[in-house]
Formats: structure tokens, C-alpha cells, sequence
């Protein structure tokens, strides 16, 4: 039989004809995007107008664009078979990655201090520790217990919708309503997790799909309950030991018990290490958790549910277990998220968000808890940065996550080392 060809063994014809397959798909996709644009003429109508120069363009870049990246897999071909094999350096890889971590703790201790005047800056830190709140908790039912979950948004929406409930209705403070509703979210995930416990892959992913549009749903029709599409307003943002965040003379300031002048930053540092506190949280949790019994189990059944099955192991426990804490954490994060917007709707808890999350584990490198943190950043960022490039700004984020997952198919931590790693009686690894 033929072996069959792969970007290292292709002949020079065979890149062409590649390379003109992918241009071809670029100026189908290219037309209506590119090719085509619309007018408004003076309020009469639309008018279409064309733009085939930068199509053109569009679809050369493609083309070279193709061809450079077979020439550079090639290169990286040739390079890693001359090199020698070399034994895994899983010791090493872990010191480097720690200090990377602890690094990027101090800066982000720091930030708020290096951009006090700045508050675009430090929302969008705020905004990048929640998706990596949100990342850390999927990354416990995905990349961890290894259970496909497309609905991860649904447990978002339950801590946001809980604490809004509380506090608007009941009066409950963000620090009673948090605890309570990070319990209700795991409730939901159990009920999630208890009927799919005999689904795997695309069946699995339906299911959780399908769980989380009738969330959406629920909220979206349920007005006397949730409010509709309208949603609930005037969330009361959390405070200090019974101090709010509010001007000199309003009950309970903090400015006037501390005796400083206030300043509309100082709530906004506030909730940005109030995040970090969770996400650290978060983090040590779940770095606990992959260390016990129940954390292990769930690598094993990721690697082999039937070999689990046979050595005893309750996999039904082992996988609702996954699904509660990550749902758990996933409401946290939603409890924060209600709080800092002080408004709420089911437009913030939309299919798109469930993808962005799940885009982070899986860009970040499944069972990686740095690589999610940088995948936030990557995912977070991006589409600030396009902001000059309106018209391209999504194609620029799509065409960045593809480029992400064609460098590192594993993503951007790849490597992880094992939670145990066994030794023999002298010590060796075995």
C-alpha cells in the first residue's frame, strides 16, 4: 500500500495544488466578506459595492501564506529528525513553569499599583481573571475528568441569577449569597451530569449543549421569575467587613471610616483583587483536588473508563463529582460577574460564551492550569487589540486561533507533567 502523504512528503506539485486548493477556499469564503460591501445612499437604500483588489489580495496572502507554512513544517521536520532523542525533561519543564506562574502572580499583584489612573486597563484584567476563573473550573470536567461539556455557560448564569435573586430580593450580601450560590450551581451540575453518565464524545456534548440553552431559555421566558429579556438591575456590588465603596456621606464608606478622598478607582481595584483572590483560590483548589483520590480517579478515567471500571473504581461517582465542582466554580465566577456589572441578562450567558470557555481549555493545553491563564490572555486581548481593524476583527481572532492550533495541536502547554508519578523501590521512575 501507498504511504500516505503528509505536509513533509509532499513533491513540489503536490504544495501547489495544495496551496491553490486553500486560495480557492479563501476566495469562496472571501467574497461575501471581502469582496462585497454595502453603502447607505443618503437614506434612499443600500448600494453593493464592490472591493476585487483586496479580495485579490486576500486570497494571494492565502496562497504564499500556505506555501511558507509547508516550507516551515518542513524545516521543523528535518530539524527534529537530525536531532537526538532526548530523555524528557518533566523536572526541569515544571521548576521553569512554576516561576513563570509565581512571575505572573507578582505582576498581576502589581498592576492595579502600575495603572491606578487607568481604568480600561484594569477592567480588562478583571475581565481576563473571570475567563480564567471560568477556564480553571471547565478545565476540571474537560481537560481533567475528560467529559466534553458545551453548556458550561448554564452554571455561569445559575451564580449570576442566585446572587441577583438574594440581593434584590432578600437583601443578602455578595460574601452570604456566594457560598449559597456556588452550592446551588453544583446542584445543577449533578443534575446535569446524572443523565448523561452513560454519553460519551458528540453525544455527551449534545446533551450538555441542549442543558444549556434551556437555562437560556428558562431565564429568557420566565419574566415573573428572572425578568426576561430585560433582566435584573441595581445589583448591589460587594463591599469590605460591612463598608461599601461609595462617596463621604453615604452610609457606611469606607472613605469616611478610613478618612480619604474618594475616587471612582478605588472600587474598581477593589473588585479587580477581589477576582485575584477568588481566581488563586480556584486555583489551589483545584491543584488540591488533582492530588487526592477523587482527582486522580479523574485522570484515569479520562485515559480509560473501562480499565477504571474493572480496578473497582465508581466512575458515576468520579464523574458527577467532576461535573458538581466545576459547575461550582463556573457559579462563583457568575456570583463576581453579577456583582461587578450590578446588571444582568440572558444575553451575557449565550451559547458564545460556553465556546470562548471551552476554546480557552482546549487552546490553553486540557489539564493545564497555566496554559488556561495564558489562552485567557490570548482570547481576551486579541479582540481588544483588533479594535482598529473593526471590519476584520473577528476573521484576526478566528485566523489567530487557527494559527494556534495548527503550531501547537495540543496547545499552548502541551506538556503537563503526571499529578503522581511512580517510583521504584530505589527511587528510579518506572
Amino acid at each position: 500500500m501507498q504511504a500516505a502523504m503528509t505536509p513533509h512528503t509532499m513533491t513540489v506539485a503536490q504544495r501547489l495544488k495544495d496551496a491553490f486548493s486553500i486560495a480557492f477556499i479563501a476566495l469562496l469564503l472571501g467574497i461575501p466578506m471581502i469582496g462585497l460591501t454595502t453603502t447607505d445612499e443618503g437614506g434612499i437604500g443600500l448600494r453593493v459595492l464592490t472591493r476585487w483588489p483586496s479580495l485579490a489580495l486576500f486570497v494571494a496572502l492565502c496562497f504564499a501564506g500556505r506555501l511558507v507554512l509547508q516550507g516551515v513544517r518542513q524545516a521543523l521536520a528535518r530539524r527534529r529528525a537530525r536531532r537526538p532523542a532526548k530523555a524528557p525533561a518533566q523536572a526541569g519543564t515544571s521548576r521553569t513553569l512554576t516561576v513563570v506562574g509565581w512571575a505572573g502572580v507578582g505582576a498581576a499583584l502589581l498592576l492595579p499599583i502600575a495603572f491606578s489612573d487607568n481604568r480600561y486597563v484594569v477592567d480588562l484584567a478583571t475581565t481576563v481573571l473571570i475567563y480564567v476563573m471560568l477556564g480553571w473550573g471547565l478545565n476540571v470536567v474537560v481537560g481533567l475528568a475528560g467529559l466534553l461539556d458545551l453548556g458550561y455557560v448554564a452554571f455561569y448564569a445559575v451564580g449570576a441569577y442566585t446572587y441577583a435573586l438574594l440581593s434584590t430580593q432578600l437583601g443578602w450580601s455578595f460574601w452570604q449569597a456566594l457560598p449559597v450560590a456556588g452550592g446551588i450551581a453544583a446542584f445543577f451540575g449533578v443534575i446535569l451530569g446524572y443523565p448523561t453518565l452513560r454519553l460519551r464524545g458528540d453525544y455527551l456534548a449534545i446533551v450538555t449543549l441542549g442543558f444549556g440553552e434551556i437555562i437560556r431559555l428558562i431565564l429568557v421566558n420566565w419574566t415573573g421569575f428572572s425578568g426576561g429579556p430585560n433582566g435584573i438591575s441595581e445589583i448591589p456590588r460587594p463591599g469590605l467587613f460591612g463598608y461599601s465603596f461609595t462617596p463621604p456621606g453615604s452610609d457606611n464608606s469606607i472613605a469616611d471610616l478610613l478618612h480619604v478622598d474618594y475616587h471612582p478607582m478605588q472600587r474598581l481595584i477593589f473588585l479587580y483583587y477581589l477576582i485575584l483572590v477568588l481566581a488563586l483560590l480556584t486555583n489551589l483548589f483545584v491543584r488540591g483536588m488533582r492530588k487526592l483520590p477523587t482527582g486522580r480517579a479523574w485522570e484515569a478515567v479520562r485515559e480509560d473508563e473501562i480499565a477504571c471500571k474493572a480496578l473497582g473504581i465508581n466512575t458515576t461517582h468520579i464523574k458527577l463529582a467532576a461535573f458538581a465542582i466545576g459547575a461550582m466554580l463556573g457559579g462563583f465566577a457568575g456570583v463576581f460577574f453579577a456583582a461587578r456589572q450590578g446588571f444582568i441578562s440572558p444575553e451575557s450567558f449565550t451559547f458564545s460564551e460556553s465556546a470562548i470557555i471551552l476554546a480557552i481549555v482546549v487552546l490553553g493545553g486540557m489539564g493545564s492550569q497555566l496554559g488556561v491563564v495564558l489562552a485567557s490572555l490570548v482570547l481576551v486581548l486579541l479582540p481588544e487589540l483588533g479594535r482598529d481593524f473593526a471590519q476584520y476583527r473577528m476573521l484576526l481572532f478566528g485566523a489567530a486561533m487557527v494559527l494556534i492550533m495548527v503550531w501547537r495541536p495540543g496547545g499552548i502547554l502541551a506538556h503537563r507533567a503526571p499529578t503522581l508519578l511512580y517510583t521504584g523501590p530505589k527511587g528510579d521512575q518506572a
